[in-house]
C-alpha cells in the first residue's frame, strides 16, 4: 500500500494530505477572513505512536483467514471521517477500538459472522467506506463484551450489466471509482458522485440515503435503486427487480436509509443512464443574495431540471475561491447524452437575467465532454479537496463544522436568519470570532438544501467542547425553524437526538419492531438510527 495506502486518522490518501507550504496558504486565507489568529499547530500522528487496547475476542478457527486485528486496521476503523473524528485522532484517543475487523469475501463469511457476533453477544458494526460524519461507524459504549467491524471491500464486482434495461447487478462493496470504471466500456454512469465518492461504497450509499452531486431531479441514491439485496441475522431480504410497483410499501425504500441497522446490503440492481456528449454550464453573479434565491426557486419550478443548480452566497464564494466580491454566485449547468441542452440553458439564464443575474455573453455554449471552465471548475476542485481542507484546518488548531438540511420554500427566509443568528452567536460564544457560509447543494420544486460551513479559532484542548456547542446550536436552530436534521449526511449518532424528536412516535416504535425482526439480539450498529 505505501505512501497511497488511508490515512487511518483522517480523510483519504496519507499521500495527498496538505502539506507544509499549503497548510500556510490556507491560514493565510483563513487570516485574510478573521483577522490575526493564534493557534497552535497539530502534527499528525503516526500509527506506531497509538496505543489500543488489546483485543478482547478472538475469531473462531472457522472464519480466522478472514479477520484483521493489526493496529492499522483496528485504529482506522475506530471513527468515521468527521470533525469530532479528526479531532480525536489527532488527540491520539483510540480508547474504543473495535476488537477485530472482518474482510468477508462472501454473503456465507457475512451470515457465520453475525451468527458467532449473535451467540457471544459481540456488537457488529457496517463500516461501508468510514466516511461517515455522523458517528455511523464507531464502536459503542457500554457494556458489550466485544466488537467487529465489518468491512466488505472484496464484495466490490458489476455482477451484471443489462445494457437494453440499462441497469447493472453490483455488489455493496465497491467503491465509486471502481463502479464508474467498470461502467465505462459499456457506455453506461450511475452517475451519483457524493464529496465521498472516492471513499465510499454503493452499499454504503444506499444505507445513508447518499446524495449525488447532481443538484436537481434525482438527487438521492434511493432514486436510482431497482432492486436490493440484505444480508440479515435472520436471514435474507431481496426485493424482485422491476421498473415499478405499487405492491405496498417499497422493499427498496424501507432498506435505503436503514444505516446498518438492519443487515448488510451485499448486491443492488441500479439504474444507468449513458454518458453524457454536451455541456453547457456557467457562473452567474447577483448583487443582492435574496434576488438568487428567488432565481433558484424559480429555476427548480421551471422543470428544466439543470444537471449544476448550486447557489453561493457571497462568503462561501470566496472561502472556495470562486469568486471575491459582495456577489452571490449561482451556478448552472445542464448535461445531455442525446441533445444539445442549449435551449434549456439559454431559457434558465432568461430567468436568471429577471433577477438580476449578470453571465458571459457566451454563457449558453455548449461543449462537447465534460470540461469545467472559471468559477464552476474552481469550485468543483475546493468542492473534492474540501475534506483534506478540512483536515488541515483541524490540523491548525481551527474549529470547522458543516451542517446541511432541507426546508420548504414558504419557510427559507425565516429559516435561513434564524440559523445564522443562531450560529453566529454560538460562534461569537465559544471562538470569539469566525465564519458562516452556505451554498444551496441541491433545490426542489418545494424547497431548498441549504448547506452551512462554520470556521472559527480554536483552543488548544477545548477543539471538541467548542464543536459541540456550535453543532448543538445549530440542530436546535434547525428544527425550531421547520428543518430536517440531515438531507444526506445521516442520522448516525451524532443526529439521533434530534431525530428521534423530528420522527413521528408510532414510527420510531415500527421501526424498531422491524429491527427486532431481522435482528432479534441487536448487535447490528447499536445506538444508531433506532434502540
Amino acid at each position: 500500500m505505501g505512501e497511497d495506502r488511508r490515512s487511518f486518522w483522517g480523510w483519504g490518501l496519507e499521500s495527498k494530505a496538505l502539506d507544509g507550504a499549503r497548510k500556510n496558504n490556507l491560514k493565510a486565507m483563513v487570516s485574510m477572513q478573521l483577522g490575526r489568529i493564534e493557534t497552535a499547530e497539530i502534527v499528525p500522528p503516526k500509527i506506531e505512536e497509538i496505543e489500543l487496547r488489546k483485543p478482547r475476542i478472538a475469531p473462531p478457527e472457522s472464519l480466522k483467514t478472514i479477520f484483521d486485528s493489526s493496529p492499522f486496521e483496528r485504529a482506522g476503523h475506530s471513527y468515521g471521517k468527521s470533525f469530532r473524528d479528526v479531532v480525536r485522532g489527532l488527540a491520539r484517543n483510540f480508547s474504543n477500538p473495535p476488537d477485530l475487523v472482518a474482510f468477508p469475501r462472501s454473503e456465507a463469511d457475512i451470515s457465520q459472522v453475525m451468527d458467532w457476533c449473535g451467540s457471544k453477544n459481540y456488537a457488529l458494526m457496517i463500516y461501508g467506506g468510514g466516511s461517515t460524519v455522523a458517528a455511523g461507524v464507531e464502536p459503542p459504549a457500554g457494556n458489550w463484551p466485544g466488537c467487529v467491524s465489518l468491512d466488505l471491500r472484496y464484495l466490490d464486482k458489476i455482477l451484471e450489466i443489462d445494457s437494453r434495461s440499462r441497469a447493472a447487478r453490483i455488489q455493496g462493496g465497491i467503491y465509486g471509482p471502481a463502479l464508474e470504471a467498470g461502467l465505462k466500456e459499456s457506455g453506461l454512469t450511475l452517475r451519483h458522485f457524493p464529496q465521498s465518492f472516492e471513499f465510499s461504497t454503493l452499499g454504503g450509499w444506499i444505507a445513508t440515503r447518499s446524495g449525488g452531486h447532481f443538484a436537481t431531479n434525482r438527487t438521492h441514491i434511493e432514486d436510482f435503486v431497482e432492486s436490493v439485496r440484505m444480508i440479515t441475522p435472520a436471514g435474507a431480504v431481496e426485493s424482485r427487480r422491476l421498473p415499478a410497483s405499487g405492491a405496498g410499501p417499497q422493499v427498496e425504500r424501507f432498506v435505503a436509509g436503514s444505516e446498518g441497522t438492519l443487515g448488510v446490503i451485499t448486491e443492488a440492481w441500479v439504474r444507468l443512464q449513458e454518458r453524457p456528449r454536451y455541456r453547457a454550464g456557467t457562473s452567474i453573479k447577483f448583487p443582492d443574495y435574496s434576488e438568487a434565491v428567488a432565481a433558484v426557486r424559480d429555476l427548480a419550478q421551471s422543470d428544466l431540471f439543470p444537471t449544476n443548480c448550486r447557489l453561493l452566497d457571497p462568503t462561501e464564494a470566496m472561502v472556495s475561491g470562486t469568486a471575491i466580491g459582495k456577489d452571490a454566485i449561482l451556478l448552472v449547468a445542464f448535461e445531455s447524452a442525446d441533445h444539445s441542452p442549449e435551449a434549456a440553458m439559454k431559457r434558465a439564464l432568461d430567468i436568471c437575467r429577471a433577477h438580476g443575474g449578470k453571465f458571459p455573453d457566451d454563457a449558453a455554449t455548449v461543449r462537447s465532454g465534460g470540461d469545467r471552465e472559471g468559477a464552476a471548475g474552481n469550485w468543483r476542485r475546493t468542492f473534492l479537496e474540501g475534506p483534506y481542507l478540512r483536515d488541515a484546518l483541524a490540523c491548525l488548531g481551527m474549529v470547522i463544522e458543516t451542517f446541511e438540511t432541507a426546508v420548504t420554500w414558504d419557510k427559507f427566509d425565516a429559516f435561513h436568519a434564524g440559523i445564522l443568528e443562531a450560529v453566529r452567536g454560538a460562534l461569537g460564544k465559544v471562538c470569539g470570532k469566525g465564519i458562516v457560509s452556505c451554498r444551496f447543494t441541491h433545490a426542489y420544486p418545494d424547497g431548498v438544501a441549504p448547506y452551512y460551513t462554520v470556521i472559527g479559532p480554536g483552543r488548544a484542548g477545548s477543539q471538541l467542547s467548542q464543536w459541540n456547542e456550535i453543532k448543538a446550536a445549530a440542530s436546535e436552530a434547525i428544527l425550531r425553524f421547520g428543518g430536517t436534521i440531515t438531507h444526506h449526511h445521516s442520522v448516525g449518532r451524532d443526529h439521533r437526538p434530534w431525530y428521534d424528536r423530528e420522527r413521528p412516535e408510532l414510527f420510531a416504535k415500527a421501526l424498531l419492531a422491524a429491527k427486532q425482526a431481522v435482528d432479534p439480539k441487536g448487535i447490528l450498529n447499536p445506538g444508531v438510527l433506532v434502540g
